[in-house]
């Protein structure tokens, strides 16, 4: 949402293309846009940024030196603020409800306006990264998960406006060095939602049959971005997609009293099919994994009462000192810890490592780089597979959930570099092959 207009032509100087114009004007307004445009848009962030707020700390320094040059655009002593599309509750006298009432009622005429300018041929996409987690249930109390102020708040305009998601890209669009990541969970990727107007004759259908659909489509899609190398981090944020696509294709979808459904009741059902997808892949596991899972979900890398954790592997049929031998527990003075990653690396792994042990072991290594961790995935042999990194992020999943930032990264990281560790692992073998073929290295 911009305050005023600025218009600008470019003529190339290099060759007879035509001259460019740059526009920029209130998107909510019909005037200002194009008619039959193919868009591609990033809304703002909600509360998240400020950008106008951000832009003073320079407009005051170039208003001194170019107010006589561009006397229209440093007309006013600061950046104007009142048209900008952000929920900034202090502009709104403290109040978080009135602040929000502007983002959503903004939000909607921009989305409507979009779709009436939109060309019938072009999908409109939209590029969204926010990352904000508010821990609630539904209206009837029922707890299902997170939700997302941001997101609810951008789905809910856009749903409003009658677009349905057609398609959903996680890009990786954020630098992991840039200050804002160090040391924390930021995301790494934006979510690209490829939308276009949802047909007047859409069908409106029960709760039930939503959470059959979710059950049935969102798994296979989850899969599909596990496979792609979708960062821990972002995977939540990526599930919005493919879930919110479900819900978006209907009319409305209705609750047990005939009302509609809520974007954030669609929102937390998306999450808790998350939870449950993590939850099923744990009976691939093996038995030992399977005990490190819970306990760790209990106790994270902190040390816990021995007579707990010896009452868990009875039920796990799984003995600790087994797991004391392959190095990734430690049991002493009547207490019980598992070890960190980095309290494995430099270790060998067991002969035939658990998927517990391949994860800490590579987790443990990619903190130096992924050669390192292309030479621990050798080690250890079989183990290093897919269930692996399924596990590394069942791992990461409950690290957030516990505000365990530290112990997340390693998993996160690991995931996020698989691809370029296996394809490290494939090369190193391809050249081992071409080397036995011509006689360069001994069988």
């Amino acid at each position: 949402m911009l305050t005023r207009p600025l218009t600008q032509s470019l003529t190339p100087q290099c060759c007879s293309a035509p001259a460019i114009t740059i526009s920029q004007a209130d998107a909510a307004l019909p005037q200002s846009l194009v008619s039959r445009a193919a868009v591609s848009t990033a809304p703002p962030y909600y509360d998240n940024i400020g950008y106008a707020d951000l832009s003073d700390f320079f407009y005051v320094w170039l208003r001194r030196s170019l107010k006589d040059i561009h006397p229209d655009l440093f007309s006013t002593l600061l950046v104007p603020k009142a048209n900008e599309l952000v929920a900034t509750p202090y502009r709104f006298g403290g109040s978080r409800d009135a602040a929000r009432t502007h983002f959503e009622e903004g939000l909607h005429e921009a989305f409507v306006r979009l779709r009436e300018a939109s060309h019938p041929d072009f999908p409109l996409t939209i590029y969204y990264a926010f990352k904000q987690s508010e821990d609630e249930g539904d209206e009837d109390g029922e707890d299902l998960g997170t939700a997302s102020t941001g997101w609810e708040t951008m789905l809910e305009g856009l749903i409003q406006a009658c677009f349905s998601i057609v398609g959903t890209w996680p890009v990786r669009t954020e630098n992991s060095s840039r200050q804002r990541a160090q040391g924390s969970n930021a995301l790494a990727s934006s979510v690209v939602l490829v939308c276009r107007p949802r047909p007047e004759d859409a069908q409106q259908i029960r709760r039930r049959d939503f959470q059959d659909r979710l059950h049935e489509e969102l798994p296979p899609a989850l899969r599909t971005l596990q496979q792609g190398g979708i960062a821990p981090v972002d995977l939540a944020q990526s599930a919005i997609g493919p879930g919110m696509a479900i819900f978006s294709r209907y009319r409305r979808v209705l609750e047990a009293d005939g009302s509609a459904m809520p974007v954030r009741t669609a929102l937390l059902l998306i999450n808790q099919v998350l939870d449950t997808f993590f939850a099923e892949q744990e009976g691939e596991f093996d038995q030992e994994t399977r005990w490190a899972l819970s306990w760790f979900e209990q106790q994270g890398c902190r040390e816990g009462p021995y007579g707990d954790a010896e009452s868990l592997s009875k039920a796990k049929d799984v003995g600790l000192g087994r797991l004391v031998e392959r190095g990734v527990l430690s049991a002493q003075a009547g207490k019980v810890r598992l070890l960190r990653p980095q309290e494995i690396l430099g270790t060998n792994p067991s002969s035939h490592p658990t998927a517990w042990e391949a994860v800490q072991h590579l987790a443990g290594a990619i903190a130096s780089g992924e050669e390192a961790a292309a030479d621990a995935y050798q080690k250890l042999g079989a183990a290093a597979s897919d269930l692996a990194r399924d596990l590394a992020y069942r791992l990461y999943a409950l690290c957030e959930r516990q505000g365990w930032a530290e112990e997340a990264l390693p998993y996160n990281m690991l995931v996020s570099s698989w691809r370029g560790i296996t394809a490290l692992v494939e090369q190193r073998r391809r050249r081992r092959d071409d080397g036995l073929r011509q006689g360069k290295i001994a069988p």
